[in-house]
């Protein structure tokens, strides 16, 4: 029988929904039942696969035990409080390290934005969750994030103080962006409990990308970068070359620890790959994924544009939303590719994600060149290789660092023409798509989750012993 979980609001405390296809999925893996081996940079930005946790219900689709429980009956191993502006049932990455550190007999406590009217505070796989008074900001306004930031950085830094004060604070777990969050835990930390700063994105780069490239700003950000560091005892990354690239700005070696944002396991089951082979005169190409231009959304769409006569039966599935999404809608109604292009902004929750996805025959990645984009690897290819899907990709810098050309099919960034070329490449050679899967799985095996999990307790373990 399913665990059941409660939610605080206002209104008092109401038993979850059961399991239902319109709920949103548990996203992390507890790491008390291993799954089959599996194995990308970014926070979930705006993902939407995942739905808000009403004001009447928290609800886990994975069923997993209540490791809260089970935690209990056993000796605490420490009290972890991260802090992560976004919306918790909906960001993977916080939820799969929460509810893996919840798992092993850490108390762990998670402060996030609001996602509705009051504020809720409620468990969900473990994990004590609690919703702080500022809703999340979405738009391009430098002021208005930098404002909704601080806010929110407030509010947590008094949280932690009272979780101190109350003995129940061990570790400061702050997940960027902003860096800065990681400031809530300089009162424990005085103290003398441990911080961890978890780099999601690099903020410097990530920032120039979506706003602005000015030299005064980007050298305000590395210094906000150096000075968030400093303060930490444990700096985590996303992957090796973003590690690289912290400890040449000066952050030690001896302070990092990568933590990769691979897919879920039980849900991205790669040991359940299907090959699916296209109809004859029939091409599905799959972009998951916020949309934006600095991911190359419009890439993709001027491709299909490029190669509707010499594939009739091409469809482009986007999936997601984002600030650019009107922009490229009307994009597609210009090169008028409106049987082409099909967009779902709602997108589907992430349970019922993978099946969506083996309808697809190739999946596309469209980023960018920029020093944003080299340091990412993107989730939504490491999905793609975890169902046996052929993936078409832009040969950015960490991307190449994991894939060989054997395990995806690569085109020159910003290239609508390379990219086509990609495309009937990967369509007119079946052999091609059924190795290229299958040497992607390498992937899978050396940088699973259940791997990195494991990693992840043990630092955790060291880190409160010492």
């Amino acid at each position: 029988m399913a665990p059941r979980h409660s939610v605080q609001s206002r209104g008092g405390l109401a038993p979850c929904a059961c399991r239902s296809a319109d709920t949103v999925p548990s996203t992390a893996c507890g790491m008390s039942h291993r799954a089959p081996p599996s194995r990308s940079s970014n926070r979930s930005r705006g993902n939407p696969f995942r739905r808000p946790i009403s004001d009447a219900e928290v609800v886990n689709l994975a069923q997993q035990p209540n490791v809260s429980s089970a935690a209990g009956q056993s000796r605490v191993r420490g009290h972890v409080c991260m802090i992560a502006y976004t919306d918790y049932a909906g960001d993977a990455r916080v939820r799969r390290e929460a509810e893996t550190l919840a798992a092993h007999a850490f108390r762990v406590r998670c402060l996030t934005t609001k996602n509705g009217g009051a504020p809720k505070h409620f468990t969900l796989d473990g994990v004590d969750v609690q919703e702080l008074g500022i809703r999340k900001y979405r738009g391009k306004s430098t002021r208005a994030y930098v404002s909704s930031y601080l806010q929110f950085l407030a509010a947590a830094a008094v949280t932690c103080v009272r979780l101190m004060a109350r003995g129940e604070l061990d570790v400061v777990h702050a997940h960027n962006i902003p860096d800065f969050l990681v400031f809530a835990g300089l009162v424990p930390r005085l103290a003398g409990r441990k911080v961890v700063l978890d780099v999601h994105d690099s903020v410097p780069e990530t920032f120039a990308a979506k706003f602005s490239s000015r030299s005064l700003v980007r050298k305000a950000l590395f210094l906000e970068e150096r000075l968030s560091a400093l303060i930490a005892h444990r700096v985590i990354c996303v992957n090796h070359p973003q590690r690289e690239t912290l400890v040449a700005r000066g952050i030690p070696d001896s302070k990092t620890f990568i933590s990769m944002n691979v897919p879920d396991p039980r849900i991205f089951n790669h040991v359940d790959i299907k090959p699916h082979t296209p109809e004859p005169g029939r091409l599905s190409l799959v972009y998951h994924g916020t949309m934006a231009h600095r991911l190359g959304v419009d890439l993709l769409i001027r491709a299909v544009a490029c190669l509707k006569e010499q594939i009739p039966g091409l469809r482009l599935h986007l999936w997601g939303h984002g600030d650019d999404l009107p922009a490229l809608q009307m994009l597609a109604r210009d090169l008028n590719l409106r049987d082409q292009v099909l967009f779902n902004p709602r997108g589907y929750a992430l349970e019922a994600l993978p099946g969506h996805l083996r309808a697809m025959d190739l999946g596309v990645v469209g980023n960018r060149r920029s020093a944003a984009c080299d340091l990412m690897l993107p989730v939504k290819l490491l999905e793609y290789v975890s169902l046996g899907i052929p993936a078409v990709a832009p040969r950015l810098k960490t991307i190449q660092h994991y894939f060989g050309e054997e395990m995806v099919t690569y085109y020159e960034p910003e290239s609508v023409q390379s990219l086509a070329d990609a495309v009937v490449r990967l369509h007119s050679d079946p052999k091609l798509r059924g190795s290229q899967a299958v040497a992607a799985r390498d992937f899978l095996t050396r940088y699973g989750w259940e791997r990195q999990g494991e990693e992840l307790v043990t630092m955790y373990q060291t880190l409160v012993e010492s």
